[in-house]
């Protein structure tokens, strides 16, 4: 069986089709198929960005904007440092990479600046 969605305006199940349209009975809303169509489409990619609004793309180099402590240990990663071959993840920390003297870890896109 076939699921009409369901009304955009009230969010009724009730939907029923007419046609090229569709038709809420309860707030007698219509729409086109097609619209409903068009929104049923796969959402866009995420797009990452750098503290200063740059896109940020696999691989990249990026520079970090200031400071960071560590978790878990007492190291900092200083202002400037580069970090190379970055990879995008979603996930609360934005970056996954290798930083030198310091090994794997996971940086907030907030804090760097592409390279």
């Amino acid at each position: 069986m076939n699921a009409l969605p369901p009304c955009p305006k009230c969010h009724s199940e009730f939907v029923y089709e007419d046609g090229t349209v569709y038709i809420c009975p309860e707030c007698a809303h219509e729409w086109p198929v097609s619209e409903a169509a068009a929104g049923s489409a796969e959402p866009a990619a995420k797009v990452y960005r750098d503290s200063a609004g740059n896109v940020l793309q696999d691989g990249d180099t990026v520079t970090v904007i200031k400071d960071l402590k560590l978790k878990g240990s007492g190291g900092v990663i200083k202002m400037g440092t580069k970090v190379k071959n970055i990879r995008l993840v979603d996930s609360d920390h934005d970056i996954d990479c290798k930083v030198d003297g310091f090994g794997a870890m996971s940086l907030k896109s907030e804090f760097v600046r592409k390279a």
